[in-house]
């Protein structure tokens, strides 16, 4: 469930939590990722996050017809209706 810390900023708990150390839509580390590594659509928010932010482990993504739903296996779930997309 998203939260606000201290100073008035959403929290995002799990896989997307902030600082990410990898990217969500490549699994690399975002020192090594190349600007043109995500696809278009990703950075139009048409997909969704396929690895964890927190580990770059490949999550568990489940698509619905209103929004989708990813599971990594260190470091929880995460729903788009926590980040506002649904």
């Amino acid at each position: 469930m998203i939260g606000m810390d201290s100073i008035g900023t959403r929290v995002v708990p799990g896989p997307l939590a902030q600082p990410l150390k990898y990217g969500v839509y490549t699994g690399v580390e975002l020192d090594l990722q190349t600007d043109d590594a995500v696809s278009a659509a990703a950075r139009l928010g048409l997909e969704p996050p396929r690895f964890c932010g927190q580990c770059g482990r490949r999550m568990v993504v489940q698509i619905v017809p209103d929004g989708w739903g990813a599971r990594c296996s260190r470091h929880g779930t995460i729903d788009s209706v926590e980040l506002g997309r649904r």
